[in-house]
């Protein structure tokens, strides 16, 4: 592999609007540094499905439309995209990444509550049945392709160790949370190519703000809906009559074929020409289906049970986009709450939390669902095309025809 073609970027660029063109030099650089992956230029480069128009739901976003706009919430991506041509076990095409979500600065010592729920079990994500069990989180979430998990779990495990050296020593193990999809339809999965120093750079490079989508961090090598997918976000932000509360998600969208996709409300994926992308499709009975990993934030006081029925209210999103968790898919959703602090090792026997009562959760259970839909949707309009391993490619879908097909919102 030509090491002058591998780009690694710990953040990559924030989301930009439709307009934006990138002149023909930069272009070119892209094109050379990503070893194949190239941006559908003829759509006026790469944007978010809001920029298009579309809008998703009625509550309005945060400043961001990121999972970030929850105070206190950030995110950092490490991307590998390295060489060209037939796979070479091990060596390449590079097509991967890291994506993590640190929920607050120090959550080892000051935890956030959290939930899970899991839709269709086919795939990973470690560390739930703590999270189950405890009904917090206490370390950064950080999401990979499938091989790379052992690796991208080493990297959190020895970053967590460098911030806090009494873990396993004086001081608690950890079991960190990593969730997977498998990128191995453009990547040298067995290469497992994501080091632990890719995810320290992740983590050490998380910052508030906009969040970098599609052919990103852990989304650089992923297929959705027949489509080139990866990385989406979205916010909302309730009315102060609903609390004012915010809630955010992050997916990495890796699942679904090109016939189910809906895009509010339209099957775009029936009405679309261009092909079905069944060239990249399972082959048969027991063949991976592709996965997608939902993270939700909110600053509302939800205790883990409430986050975990946000949890099952985000699988209603991924249904509006027209999947059917089929049964090769790994669905998976965790979400934490960052209003409350659960303590380390609680010098008292009790501590107080505050809690939202179930009557007023329906604003917040509504908005799980318009975030959801709406990161997965973004995660396809801000992907690029991209060529991966033996010279597939797997394209963006055109925003041109998106526009034709589905009608702008008010």
């Amino acid at each position: 592999m030509d090491p002058a073609a591998d780009q690694a970027t710990r953040r990559g660029p924030g989301p930009r609007p439709c307009s934006w063109v990138p002149p023909a030099a930069l272009w070119l650089a892209l094109l050379v540094a990503a070893g194949g992956a190239r941006a559908e230029a003829g759509d006026g480069g790469r944007c978010r499905l809001r920029d298009l128009g579309i809008r998703i739901g009625r509550y309005e976003p945060g400043p961001h439309n990121a999972i970030t706009d929850v105070a206190g919430v950030k995110v950092g991506q490490t991307t590998l995209i390295r060489g060209h041509g037939p796979l070479v076990p091990g060596q390449g095409p590079v097509r991967t990444g890291v994506t993590v979500i640190v929920p607050r600065d120090d959550v080892w010592h000051f935890k956030v509550p959290a939930g899970a729920f899991v839709l269709n079990g086919t795939g990973e994500m470690t560390g739930l049945a703590w999270v189950a069990e405890s009904g917090f989180l206490e370390y950064p979430i950080a999401l990979t392709s499938t091989l790379n998990l052992p690796r991208v779990a080493n990297g959190v495990i020895s970053w967590m160790i460098r911030q806090f050296p009494g873990i396993g020593v004086t001081d608690d193990t950890l079991t960190p949370v990593v969730a997977e999809c498998d990128d191995s339809r453009l990547n040298d999965s067995q290469g497992r190519h994501v080091s632990e120093d890719d995810v320290a750079r992740a983590l050490d490079g998380a910052v508030g703000g906009p969040v970098a989508e599609g052919t990103v961090g852990a989304g650089t090598g992923m297929v959705s809906y027949g489509f080139k997918g990866g990385i989406g976000t979205a916010s909302r932000r309730l009315p102060e009559t609903a609390g004012g509360y915010t809630i955010g998600a992050l997916v990495n969208a890796n699942h679904g074929r090109r016939e189910e996709l809906i895009v509010a409300g339209v099957p775009v994926g029936q009405l679309y020409e261009g092909g079905t992308g069944s060239e990249l499709q399972p082959g048969g009975p027991g063949a991976s289906e592709g996965s997608i990993i939902i993270v939700l934030a909110t600053d509302a006081p939800l205790d883990s049970r409430q986050l975990s029925r946000l949890c099952r209210r985000a699988a209603l999103g991924l249904a509006r986009t027209g999947s059917t968790a089929r049964h090769g898919s790994g669905d998976f959703v965790l979400a934490f709450a960052t209003a409350d602090t659960i303590p380390h090792y609680p010098a008292a026997p009790t501590y107080t939390l505050t809690h939202l009562a179930d009557t007023h959760l329906n604003p917040l259970l509504s908005a799980a669902v318009e975030v959801t839909e709406e990161a997965i949707l973004s995660a396809l309009t801000a992907a690029t095309t991209v060529t991966g391993r033996d010279d597939r490619t797997v394209e963006a879908i055109s925003l041109t025809r998106l526009r034709q097909l589905v009608p702008a919102g008010p």
